[in-house]
């Protein structure tokens, strides 16, 4: 980066940054705990899948918006961990962060297509018996599993940083100047 990168990130940034990853810890909390948990045969288990797809989707347009911002505007330097290991992996999980974001979307958007879920979810359709009978289905689950444990790795490390090398580091992605 320049003489010149900012402090902080643009605000643009920070607001998609937050609702993003409250979007997904509530779309992992729905999938890996909720949906499960609620039979076929519930009335509801429609509707928590039809809130599951249209919040995907916009978990995938905001991570196209993040992207464009991400290649124009100005960041912050990347944050120091004080080792040259930590400071490579902290760039391999904001890659691979965006990275499985792009696979959640795909094969979900995968799976709406194949199980047909807008007959579903207009009621011209059963609820499908098995979501693995469609392809995107393991590969969706996977994603969600390793994004899972990535997100966890990044919540670790930014608490690092706040907590123990106290670089307020959390400040970058928050408003002020």
């Amino acid at each position: 980066m320049s003489e010149t990168a900012p402090k902080r990130y643009h605000p643009a940034h920070v607001v998609i940054h937050w609702l993003m990853a409250l979007l997904v810890l509530l779309m992992l909390g729905v999938g890996k705990v909720v949906m499960p948990g609620v039979s076929p045969e519930d009335s509801q288990k429609v509707t928590i899948l039809q809130s599951h797809a249209y919040i995907g989707g916009a978990i995938a347009v905001l991570l196209i918006i993040r992207l464009i911002l991400r290649f124009t505007t100005k960041r912050p330097e990347p944050a120091d961990a004080g080792n040259a290991f930590l400071n490579w992996t902290a760039k391999a999980v904001h890659f691979l962060l965006y990275l499985l974001l792009v696979g959640m979307a795909v094969s979900g958007l995968g799976l709406y297509q194949l199980a047909n879920l807008p007959a579903v979810f207009s009621g011209a359709q059963p609820y499908p018996a098995n979501f693995f009978d469609y392809l995107p289905r393991g590969g969706h689950g996977l994603f969600s599993w390793l994004l899972l444990g990535l997100v966890a790795l990044h919540f670790g490390a930014a608490m690092y940083h706040q907590f123990i090398r106290r670089d307020n580091l959390l400040g970058r992605m928050w408003f002020g100047k």
